[in-house]
């Protein structure tokens, strides 16, 4: 990501930070995208900046305490860029004023692009005398002309010409700046030509005219199809239920229900859900029975049967009869809500590619002032003496020519394409990867994603349905203990661990209804072990092979060859031990996930290295890692030690770009230990909070997709940047009159407006094509 920041201090390091997200109207191009990011991190307290100009918004990081948003807002809207702080409101109240201000957009296009119609109609009719028409004399008098040149520059054009004063105000001129300038520069001419007519100038009211006309409909054109671009995100704010019915924790089905917004809905409280509707918030099924169409979510269009104590999702449709769910999360905390919020965030961060449009529009304004003066300068100190026939064949003066010819350097350049070319990419690219079940942070992680070498991935829950059963209790107790005693005690000392091995024993303890016993003076060891008292007896340990031993406990040969067995069949092995003496084996066992051989066969067939990480034991490992043809693989791997796993990868292969994919909060040092990490849907908040890309759908081929679509959105973002670059290098010369002498080559100040509508429309329109992509596109 692009962020501009001011230097930094050790003790503004050590400031907490804070985010804030503004809403910044007025920009128009790159040029104001940079004006902005200026003007914030020149704010004292400021950390960074990041503006987007699709979306309209600024994420500010600052130091807590330093800085008033209100201010910081205030500062924005005196520089020409009217802004205000973004609250934490309700979500349907925020999502209503967003609909407002779209209506208000749109009336105001409307305007705009009726103000284009008149003015191109009127100024068409000023040419008819050229084709012999006299009976419309009145609308083609040179008075009339002059009077809808000063309205269009006094109503339709008046933002532009305001802002664009703004810009050069403020030293921080843009696109407005630079059509304010030509159409001013072209009605001002005129009107000395008009009032002293026997200076021989040429008057050419029409071209103002006409430019705001082209300018104005290709603003329109291009704001439709940005609103397309953004019409992933409409979408998935749409599957977003306004409504819930709460209703009372009865014993009986007569409770209507109160109706209130979803998104203030508290946890644990009751929801009625009737056949068709949407689910209003996540939680779990406590009354009834039904099918869910989860297709929203997952991709999958057959529906899923639910009954009591099943989970819900935000969003999905019942399909069966009335139902009641429990709440686990807050309305506005919903899974949905989430991806919405992450999808939001990521569309407002750039990648990497941008950072030379970015650097050459903080320039490009001057750049194209300084060209059309030395244009100006050249052709009428210079070109119009030495080709002195072109103002005989053009029929004009000098000062009129060169005039022209710096204006249409003027309206010609387009900063706009420029600043479209990567966040209308972005804007498409990750709403069509929220609608593919990927949710993509952002722009860099946009263009990360196509250059990735390696992938490594954790075992559990991400290669496997990570769902462990227990297959076998091998009990070395000499009969002290029956197999469910040590199940108990085992299950109950791991009552303490979040661990899936720990999980699959309680499952199993809750299946046979052992009764949990009491424990005390627990110790967790994260994907070790954990030692406890249990019941009042002497200290127990329940964990791995090698944390046994390391805490002395001594494992004979008889035990590691069954252990070993066990292990070459692909199970897991775990210890109960009281004291130094093993009292029981368990073995439990996993499966595979669907298309997980696919996906790792698909992966290594684009040219990808990939590595098997797990704390399992290495012969468990070994199993999985056949089964899948993975050739590297690591086992009995701690959690700190995944991290420095791929510390080591990326100084054994420094340039290569490498990727983890996981889980759990034990693979989160590795997933931020690596330059791109992906995360499952079900995994630990913290797993999906570090991670670039999460897979929504959970499933493991949509790592293929993100690649896919990486590669395919960092293209059009390349292709959209050539387009805005050639085009300027291109236009420029020739509005600047490089193929005047010889081949006659004159754009009036319209045309070049129209072109430069043109240019912006184009780069829109490119990245649009993006809606189209599948996975399955070549």
């Amino acid at each position: 990501m692009i962020t501009v920041a001011s230097p930094q201090t050790t003790e503004e390091y050590k400031t907490p930070r804070d985010t804030l997200t503004l809403d910044v109207q007025g920009m128009k191009c790159a040029g104001c995208v940079k004006a902005v990011e200026r003007q914030i991190n020149q704010y004292p307290g400021v950390v960074s900046a990041t503006v987007n100009l699709i979306t309209a918004v600024a994420l500010v990081e600052y130091n807590q305490g330093q800085i008033e948003p209100n201010n910081l807002a205030q500062k924005l809207t005196l520089g020409g860029f009217p802004s205000e702080v973004r609250t934490s409101i309700d979500e349907q109240d925020w999502q209503q004023i967003k609909e407002k201000q779209q209506q208000t957009e749109e009336r105001l296009q409307i305007f705009q692009l009726a103000s284009a119609v008149i003015l191109l109609i009127f100024s068409t009719i000023g040419h008819l005398h050229h084709f012999g028409i006299s009976y419309l004399h009145p609308l083609t008098n040179i008075w009339f002309h002059w009077g809808l040149a000063t309205l269009a520059l006094m109503i339709p054009g008046r933002e532009i010409i305001l802002n664009g004063w703004q810009g050069l105000w403020h030293r921080q001129p843009n696109m407005n700046s630079l059509i304010g300038i030509g159409t001013v520069s072209a009605y001002l001419a005129s009107c000395v030509a008009l009032v002293f007519p026997n200076l021989g100038w040429e008057c050419f009211f029409d071209e103002p005219v006409m430019l705001l006309g082209f300018i104005f409909l290709g603003r329109v054109l291009e704001s439709r199809a940005r609103n397309k671009a953004s019409e992933a995100l409409s979408g998935l704010l749409s599957l977003r239920p306004p409504w819930a019915r709460i209703i009372g924790k009865r014993q009986d089905n007569q409770d209507e229900g109160l109706k209130i917004p979803s998104s203030q809905v508290k946890p644990q409280e009751w929801v009625r859900v009737l056949e068709g509707e949407q689910f209003p918030v996540d939680g779990y099924m406590v009354r009834g029975e039904t099918t869910v169409d989860e297709s929203m979510l997952t991709g999958e269009s057959v529906p899923v049967y639910k009954s009591q104590g099943d989970g819900i999702c935000a969003g999905t449709i019942n399909l069966g009869g009335m139902v009641v769910v429990e709440t686990t999360q807050s309305g506005s905390k919903t899974i949905l809500s989430q991806i919405i919020s992450m999808v939001e965030e990521a569309q407002t961060r750039k990648a990497p590619v941008q950072k030379l449009a970015d650097t050459v529009s903080g320039y490009f304004a001057y750049g194209i002032m300084a060209i059309a003066l030395t244009t100006f300068s050249f052709w009428y100190g210079w070109g119009t003496k030495n080709w002195s026939y072109l103002l005989e064949d053009l029929d004009t003066s000098a000062l009129i020519l060169s005039l022209k010819l710096a204006i249409d350097v003027l309206v010609i350049a387009c900063p706009c394409a420029l600043g479209l070319a990567t966040p209308t990419a972005i804007l498409v690219g990750t709403g069509v990867g929220a609608q593919q079940g990927l949710l993509i942070k952002g722009g860099d992680v946009l263009e990360q994603a196509q250059n990735l070498d390696m992938i490594v991935f954790d075992k559990t829950g991400t290669l496997t349905e990570g769902h462990l059963q227990l297959t076998d209790i091998i009990n070395f107790s000499e009969g002290k203990f029956s197999d469910s005693q040590l199940l108990q005690m085992a299950s109950s000392l791991e009552i303490a661990s979040n661990h899936p091995l720990a999980q699959a024993l309680l499952r199993e303890a809750k299946k046979q209804e052992l009764e949990f016993l009491t424990t005390n003076n627990i110790h967790n060891y994260p994907s070790r072990g954990i030692q406890g008292r249990v019941d009042g007896q002497k200290e127990f340990y329940c964990g791995s092979e090698s944390w046994l031993e390391e805490e002395g406990i001594y494992l004979d040969t008889t035990i590691k060859q069954q252990s070993i067995q066990l292990q070459d069949e692909g199970k897991t092995v775990i210890y109960l031990a009281q004291e130094n003496a093993p009292l029981a084996l368990f073995a439990l066992a996993d499966t595979l996930r669907p298309l997980a051989q696919q996906t790792i066969a698909e992966i290594k067939a684009m040219g990808l290295d990939v590595i098997l990480l797990s704390g399992d034991q290495k012969n468990v490992v070994r199993a999985i890692a056949s089964s899948l043809s993975i050739n590297t693989y690591y086992g009995g791997v701690r959690p700190q030690e995944k991290g420095q796993l791929i510390r080591e990868l990326k100084e054994k292969y420094p340039h290569k770009t490498i990727a983890m994919v996981g889980d759990g909060v034990n693979d989160a040092p590795a997933m931020t230990e690596a330059d791109f990490a992906i995360a499952m849907p079900q995994g630990s908040e913290i797993a999906i909070k570090t991670a670039s890309v999460v897979l929504t759908r959970n499933k493991l081929t949509d790592i293929i997709t993100a690649i896919k679509l990486s590669k395919k959105t960092l293209s059009k973002i390349k292709q959209n940047l050539f387009w805005a670059l050639s085009y300027n290098l291109i236009t420029i010369p020739i509005a600047a009159g490089v193929l005047l002498p010889t081949y006659k080559v004159l754009l009036n100040p319209a045309t070049a407006g129209a072109f430069m509508a043109l240019s912006s429309i184009i780069v829109v329109t490119n990245s649009l094509q993006l809606k189209k992509w599948t996975v399955d596109s070549k």
